[in-house]
């Protein structure tokens, strides 16, 4: 075999393998085990002191793995924090949308209540320092929650049990934020009846119009 067509198999043994590597399919086995390394070394440590070394020694896998599928630690951060938590956050389907919002604020303050309540504090507290943190929060959690919860406040503008000229956002706001004031301050306790009387309070001040 001459050199030159012996170097021709060469390159076009070189491109296949190329090819087969793009083309490879994300190992779940290896996903689920860089999520899991992930969040036990976030609740072990704190994210400032989370590195991708960290998490890959703890995965059994290489950087350039935990690279090639995620932009930066807090990215990867995000995606093992929803992993664990978004099936526990469903909106019910009921009726009523006030109903639907105060059974689904009660399964926040679960959440909260559990262990990822601390993951939940680390991660507000590190946004503060954070660009990167503060943006995948905003973005992959905040963004989705919010746009689910406009939907229902949708829903209850329509049944007229919500104001047409309510502002949504202000709204949600109102309901949400104590809930994670009490997560971070602890100055009182997180239950369903905490959520009772916020929606109470709340909803005794919102008059449809008629």
């Amino acid at each position: 075999m001459s050199r030159k067509t012996s170097h021709a198999k060469s390159l076009q043994n070189s491109e296949l393998t190329q090819a087969k590597t793009a083309g490879r399919k994300r190992c779940p086995i290896t996903h689920q085990n860089i999520l899991e390394a992930t969040s036990e070394l976030l609740n072990e440590i704190g994210f400032s002191n989370l590195t991708i070394e960290g998490i890959a020694a703890r995965a059994g896998v290489g950087k350039t793995t935990i690279y090639r599928h995620w932009l930066n630690k807090a990215s990867l951060v995000m995606d093992a924090f929803l992993a664990e938590t978004a099936p526990q956050f469903p909106y019910p389907n009921t009726s009523s949308a006030i109903t639907d919002i105060r059974e689904q604020m009660k399964l926040v303050v679960k959440v909260l209540n559990s262990s990822h309540g601390n993951t939940v504090a680390t991660l507000i507290g590190g946004s503060q320092t954070d660009a990167e943190l503060a943006e995948a929060f905003r973005t992959r959690f905040l963004a989705l929650r919010r746009a689910e919860s406009k939907a229902i406040v949708k829903k209850g503008i329509e049944q007229n049990e919500i104001p047409s000229n309510i502002d949504a956002d202000m709204l949600l706001d109102t309901l949400y934020s104590p809930l994670y004031f009490r997560l971070l301050i602890k100055h009182a306790p997180l239950t369903e009846t905490f959520v009772d009387q916020i929606m109470d309070l709340v909803v005794n001040g919102l008059t449809p119009n008629t």
